[in-house]
Protein backbone atom coordinates (compact mmCIF):
# COMPACT_ATOMS: atom_id res chain seq x y z
CA UNK A 1 0.00 0.00 0.00
CA UNK A 2 3.05 2.61 0.76
CA UNK A 3 4.85 1.68 -2.28
CA UNK A 4 1.60 2.23 -4.58
CA UNK A 5 0.75 5.81 -2.14
CA UNK A 6 4.36 7.05 -3.32
CA UNK A 7 3.73 6.00 -6.88
CA UNK A 8 0.38 8.32 -6.93
CA UNK A 9 2.65 10.77 -5.38
CA UNK A 10 4.92 10.70 -8.13
CA UNK A 11 2.12 10.93 -10.41
CA UNK A 12 0.35 13.89 -8.43
CA UNK A 13 3.91 16.10 -8.26
CA UNK A 14 3.70 15.54 -12.86
CA UNK A 15 -0.08 16.93 -12.73
CA UNK A 16 0.54 20.65 -13.97
CA UNK A 17 -2.94 21.25 -13.00
CA UNK A 18 -2.65 19.86 -9.30
CA UNK A 19 0.58 21.60 -8.83
CA UNK A 20 -0.98 24.77 -10.09
CA UNK A 21 -3.92 24.58 -7.83
CA UNK A 22 -1.47 23.34 -5.13
CA UNK A 23 0.51 26.90 -5.46
CA UNK A 24 -2.61 28.71 -5.34
CA UNK A 25 -3.46 27.19 -2.02
CA UNK A 26 -0.20 28.42 -0.91
CA UNK A 27 -0.27 32.08 -2.71
CA UNK A 28 -4.18 33.39 -1.85
CA UNK A 29 -3.54 32.85 1.70
CA UNK A 30 -0.44 34.56 1.87
CA UNK A 31 -2.18 37.36 0.19
CA UNK A 32 -4.40 37.46 2.39
CA UNK A 33 -2.31 37.79 5.18
CA UNK A 34 -0.15 40.61 3.74
CA UNK A 35 -3.93 42.68 2.85
CA UNK A 36 -5.12 42.18 6.78
CA UNK A 37 -1.13 43.27 8.01
CA UNK A 38 -1.70 46.24 5.46
CA UNK A 39 -5.06 46.94 6.16
CA UNK A 40 -4.39 47.10 10.01
CA UNK A 41 -0.98 48.91 10.16
CA UNK A 42 -0.57 51.79 12.63
CA UNK A 43 -1.53 54.87 11.60
CA UNK A 44 1.70 57.30 10.33
CA UNK A 45 3.01 60.57 12.19
CA UNK A 46 2.27 62.01 8.23
CA UNK A 47 -1.70 60.58 8.18
CA UNK A 48 -2.32 61.99 11.59
CA UNK A 49 -0.79 65.14 10.68
CA UNK A 50 -3.26 65.38 7.75
CA UNK A 51 -6.04 64.15 9.48
CA UNK A 52 -5.61 67.10 11.91
CA UNK A 53 -5.59 69.50 9.19
CA UNK A 54 -8.58 68.09 7.68
CA UNK A 55 -10.03 68.55 11.46
CA UNK A 56 -9.02 72.33 11.58
CA UNK A 57 -10.52 72.91 7.95
CA UNK A 58 -13.81 71.49 9.05
CA UNK A 59 -13.80 73.71 12.24
CA UNK A 60 -13.44 76.58 9.67
CA UNK A 61 -16.07 75.93 7.47
CA UNK A 62 -18.37 75.19 10.38
CA UNK A 63 -17.47 78.60 12.24
CA UNK A 64 -17.89 80.50 8.42
CA UNK A 65 -21.36 78.30 7.88
CA UNK A 66 -22.54 77.65 10.98
CA UNK A 67 -26.15 76.56 10.39
CA UNK A 68 -24.88 73.99 7.84
CA UNK A 69 -23.42 72.08 11.35
CA UNK A 70 -26.51 72.67 13.53
CA UNK A 71 -24.94 75.75 15.26
CA UNK A 72 -27.84 78.62 16.17
CA UNK A 73 -26.09 81.15 17.83
CA UNK A 74 -25.00 84.20 16.13
CA UNK A 75 -22.28 84.91 18.73
CA UNK A 76 -18.83 84.55 17.08
CA UNK A 77 -16.87 83.34 20.14
CA UNK A 78 -19.76 80.79 20.86
CA UNK A 79 -19.76 79.54 17.01
CA UNK A 80 -15.95 78.83 17.40
CA UNK A 81 -16.14 77.31 20.79
CA UNK A 82 -19.15 74.99 19.71
CA UNK A 83 -17.86 74.02 16.28
CA UNK A 84 -14.21 73.39 18.09
CA UNK A 85 -16.10 71.49 20.97
CA UNK A 86 -18.21 69.30 18.20
CA UNK A 87 -15.13 67.92 16.41
CA UNK A 88 -13.03 67.62 19.32
CA UNK A 89 -13.73 63.89 19.70
CA UNK A 90 -12.90 63.13 16.35
CA UNK A 91 -9.91 60.39 16.65
CA UNK A 92 -8.22 58.95 13.64
CA UNK A 93 -8.64 55.06 14.11
CA UNK A 94 -7.81 52.24 12.42
CA UNK A 95 -9.12 48.29 13.24
CA UNK A 96 -5.72 46.71 15.08
CA UNK A 97 -4.55 43.36 14.17
CA UNK A 98 -6.20 40.73 16.79
CA UNK A 99 -6.47 36.90 16.61
CA UNK A 100 -9.19 36.83 18.16
CA UNK A 101 -11.05 39.01 15.67
CA UNK A 102 -9.53 37.30 12.84
CA UNK A 103 -11.46 33.43 14.15
CA UNK A 104 -14.71 35.31 14.65
CA UNK A 105 -15.52 36.43 11.76
CA UNK A 106 -11.99 37.92 10.56
CA UNK A 107 -9.85 36.48 7.69
CA UNK A 108 -9.91 32.87 9.07
CA UNK A 109 -12.90 31.59 7.70
CA UNK A 110 -11.86 32.92 4.34
CA UNK A 111 -8.58 30.97 4.12
CA UNK A 112 -10.55 27.79 5.52
CA UNK A 113 -12.57 28.15 2.61
CA UNK A 114 -9.48 29.33 -0.27
CA UNK A 115 -8.18 26.09 1.46
CA UNK A 116 -11.20 24.13 1.26
CA UNK A 117 -12.42 24.75 -2.45
CA UNK A 118 -8.46 24.21 -4.15
CA UNK A 119 -7.72 21.01 -2.80
CA UNK A 120 -11.00 19.73 -3.26
CA UNK A 121 -10.15 20.90 -6.92
CA UNK A 122 -6.91 19.23 -6.53
CA UNK A 123 -7.95 15.81 -5.44
CA UNK A 124 -10.84 16.17 -8.32
CA UNK A 125 -8.51 17.23 -11.06
CA UNK A 126 -5.89 14.53 -10.43
CA UNK A 127 -7.96 11.26 -10.39
CA UNK A 128 -10.55 13.09 -13.03
CA UNK A 129 -7.06 13.06 -15.75
CA UNK A 130 -6.96 9.23 -15.41
CA UNK A 131 -10.43 8.82 -16.31
CA UNK A 132 -10.38 11.61 -19.06
CA UNK A 133 -6.94 10.09 -20.68
CA UNK A 134 -7.95 6.15 -20.05
CA UNK A 135 -5.29 5.50 -18.27
CA UNK A 136 -7.02 4.03 -15.60
CA UNK A 137 -6.96 0.72 -17.52
CA UNK A 138 -3.38 0.26 -18.08
CA UNK A 139 -2.77 1.16 -13.71
CA UNK A 140 -5.27 -1.77 -13.27
CA UNK A 141 -2.47 -4.29 -15.57
CA UNK A 142 -0.12 -3.45 -12.48
CA UNK A 143 -2.17 -3.81 -9.88
CA UNK A 144 -5.46 -5.53 -10.61
CA UNK A 145 -6.79 -4.87 -6.97
CA UNK A 146 -8.65 -2.33 -6.97
CA UNK A 147 -9.56 -1.34 -3.73
CA UNK A 148 -5.79 -1.09 -3.09
CA UNK A 149 -5.78 1.03 -5.94
CA UNK A 150 -8.43 3.29 -5.00
CA UNK A 151 -7.35 3.64 -1.28
CA UNK A 152 -3.89 4.14 -2.58
CA UNK A 153 -5.01 6.99 -4.69
CA UNK A 154 -7.15 7.83 -1.39
CA UNK A 155 -4.04 8.12 0.91
CA UNK A 156 -1.96 10.20 -1.87
CA UNK A 157 -4.58 12.71 -2.25
CA UNK A 158 -6.02 13.39 1.44
CA UNK A 159 -2.24 13.37 2.92
CA UNK A 160 -0.96 16.22 0.75
CA UNK A 161 -4.25 17.82 1.12
CA UNK A 162 -3.61 17.92 4.68
CA UNK A 163 -0.12 18.04 4.64
CA UNK A 164 -0.37 21.24 3.06
CA UNK A 165 -3.41 22.55 4.50
CA UNK A 166 -2.05 22.07 8.05
CA UNK A 167 1.54 24.58 6.93
CA UNK A 168 0.10 26.89 5.43
CA UNK A 169 -2.55 27.61 8.11
CA UNK A 170 0.08 27.53 10.93
CA UNK A 171 2.33 29.95 9.07
CA UNK A 172 -0.44 31.91 8.54
CA UNK A 173 -1.29 32.55 12.22
CA UNK A 174 2.50 32.38 13.03
CA UNK A 175 2.64 35.16 10.64
CA UNK A 176 -0.29 36.96 12.45
CA UNK A 177 1.72 36.60 15.76
CA UNK A 178 4.47 37.65 14.57
CA UNK A 179 3.19 41.19 13.52
CA UNK A 180 1.48 41.57 16.68
CA UNK A 181 4.64 41.10 18.30
CA UNK A 182 6.47 43.65 15.88
CA UNK A 183 3.84 46.21 16.84
CA UNK A 184 3.94 45.45 20.76
CA UNK A 185 0.18 44.74 20.40
CA UNK A 186 -1.63 42.73 23.37
CA UNK A 187 -2.02 38.76 22.96
CA UNK A 188 -4.60 37.50 25.10
CA UNK A 189 -3.54 34.28 27.06
CA UNK A 190 -3.97 30.58 25.20
CA UNK A 191 -5.05 33.31 21.66
CA UNK A 192 -2.21 31.73 19.60
CA UNK A 193 -2.85 28.11 20.67
CA UNK A 194 -6.51 28.72 20.10
CA UNK A 195 -5.34 30.08 16.53
CA UNK A 196 -3.42 27.33 15.73
CA UNK A 197 -5.96 24.51 16.69
CA UNK A 198 -8.50 26.80 14.41
CA UNK A 199 -6.19 26.36 11.51
CA UNK A 200 -5.60 22.66 12.28
CA UNK A 201 -9.33 22.12 12.34
CA UNK A 202 -9.62 24.35 9.49
CA UNK A 203 -6.93 21.49 7.55
CA UNK A 204 -8.63 18.61 8.65
CA UNK A 205 -11.76 20.21 6.74
CA UNK A 206 -10.01 20.85 3.75
CA UNK A 207 -8.59 17.28 3.39
CA UNK A 208 -11.79 15.57 3.75
CA UNK A 209 -13.26 17.68 1.30
CA UNK A 210 -10.48 16.93 -1.04
CA UNK A 211 -10.88 12.98 0.03
CA UNK A 212 -15.10 13.57 -1.10
CA UNK A 213 -13.75 15.46 -4.31
CA UNK A 214 -11.53 12.49 -5.17
CA UNK A 215 -14.24 9.97 -4.28
CA UNK A 216 -17.21 11.80 -6.29
CA UNK A 217 -14.71 11.49 -9.46
CA UNK A 218 -13.98 7.99 -8.79
CA UNK A 219 -17.93 7.60 -9.00
CA UNK A 220 -18.98 9.68 -11.85
CA UNK A 221 -15.72 9.37 -13.75
CA UNK A 222 -15.60 13.00 -14.81
CA UNK A 223 -13.83 15.77 -13.74
CA UNK A 224 -16.95 18.26 -14.87
CA UNK A 225 -19.22 16.15 -13.42
CA UNK A 226 -18.31 16.53 -9.84
CA UNK A 227 -17.51 20.09 -10.03
CA UNK A 228 -20.96 20.42 -11.61
CA UNK A 229 -22.59 18.96 -8.59
CA UNK A 230 -20.48 20.26 -6.24
CA UNK A 231 -21.44 23.86 -7.49
CA UNK A 232 -25.28 22.61 -7.62
CA UNK A 233 -25.36 21.99 -3.89
CA UNK A 234 -23.38 24.73 -2.91
CA UNK A 235 -25.38 27.26 -4.93
CA UNK A 236 -28.72 25.12 -4.64
CA UNK A 237 -28.44 23.38 -1.23
CA UNK A 238 -28.44 26.34 1.30
CA UNK A 239 -31.20 27.95 -0.71
CA UNK A 240 -33.51 24.90 -0.58
CA UNK A 241 -33.02 24.13 2.99
CA UNK A 242 -34.07 28.04 3.75
CA UNK A 243 -37.34 27.66 1.38
CA UNK A 244 -38.46 24.55 3.58
CA UNK A 245 -37.88 26.10 6.28
CA UNK A 246 -35.38 24.36 7.90
CA UNK A 247 -33.42 25.31 11.26
CA UNK A 248 -30.70 27.28 10.83
CA UNK A 249 -28.26 24.29 12.62
CA UNK A 250 -28.50 22.48 9.29
CA UNK A 251 -27.34 25.28 7.06
CA UNK A 252 -23.84 24.14 5.50
CA UNK A 253 -21.67 27.14 6.40
CA UNK A 254 -22.66 26.95 9.42
CA UNK A 255 -21.68 23.20 10.34
CA UNK A 256 -18.69 24.55 8.53
CA UNK A 257 -17.94 26.93 11.16
CA UNK A 258 -18.44 24.05 14.19
CA UNK A 259 -15.97 22.36 13.08
CA UNK A 260 -13.49 24.62 12.69
CA UNK A 261 -14.84 27.13 15.38
CA UNK A 262 -15.13 24.06 18.34
CA UNK A 263 -18.59 25.16 18.08
CA UNK A 264 -20.83 27.78 17.08
CA UNK A 265 -23.87 29.48 17.73
CA UNK A 266 -27.15 29.52 16.07
CA UNK A 267 -30.59 31.35 16.25
CA UNK A 268 -33.97 29.19 16.49
CA UNK A 269 -37.28 30.75 16.79
CA UNK A 270 -38.96 30.03 19.83
CA UNK A 271 -43.11 31.34 19.63
CA UNK A 272 -42.19 35.16 18.64
CA UNK A 273 -38.80 35.58 20.06
CA UNK A 274 -35.78 34.07 18.70
CA UNK A 275 -33.27 32.00 20.86
CA UNK A 276 -29.62 32.02 20.87
CA UNK A 277 -28.49 27.70 20.40
CA UNK A 278 -24.91 26.25 20.63
CA UNK A 279 -23.61 24.27 17.72
CA UNK A 280 -21.30 21.83 18.83
CA UNK A 281 -18.13 20.17 16.77
CA UNK A 282 -19.53 16.88 16.90
CA UNK A 283 -22.75 18.19 14.76
CA UNK A 284 -20.85 19.52 11.93
CA UNK A 285 -18.70 16.04 11.97
CA UNK A 286 -21.79 14.20 11.83
CA UNK A 287 -23.55 16.35 9.25
CA UNK A 288 -20.32 16.09 6.72
CA UNK A 289 -19.12 12.93 8.12
CA UNK A 290 -22.49 10.82 7.18
CA UNK A 291 -21.83 12.44 3.40
CA UNK A 292 -18.22 12.20 2.94
CA UNK A 293 -18.65 7.88 4.14
CA UNK A 294 -21.64 7.84 1.96
CA UNK A 295 -19.95 9.30 -1.04
CA UNK A 296 -16.53 7.01 -0.30
CA UNK A 297 -18.71 4.34 0.06
CA UNK A 298 -20.60 4.02 -3.23
CA UNK A 299 -17.37 4.97 -4.93
CA UNK A 300 -15.52 2.06 -3.92
CA UNK A 301 -18.22 -0.04 -4.39
CA UNK A 302 -18.36 1.72 -8.13
CA UNK A 303 -14.72 0.96 -8.98
CA UNK A 304 -14.80 -2.27 -7.62
CA UNK A 305 -18.01 -3.76 -9.80
CA UNK A 306 -17.97 -1.43 -12.71
CA UNK A 307 -16.08 -2.07 -15.81
CA UNK A 308 -13.16 0.06 -16.55
CA UNK A 309 -12.82 1.49 -19.91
Amino acid sequence: MIALARVELTRMRWRRAVIALLVLAIVIPVLIGVARVWSTRPLSEAQLTEFHSQVEDQIADCVEHPRQWGVRTKDPERIRARCTRNMSGWQPYRQPLSLASERNGGSGMGVVAVLTALLLLAGTTFVGHDWNSGSMSNQLLFESRRRRLWAAKALAVTGVAFALAAVVSTAYWLGLWAVMQARDLPVLDGSLADSLLYGLRGAGFAAAAALGGYALTMLGRSTVATVGVLFGVSVAGGIVLAVLGIGEQWQPQKNVAAIVKDGTTYYEQAGNDYAERDLPIWHGIGYYGVALVATVGASVVSFRLRDVP
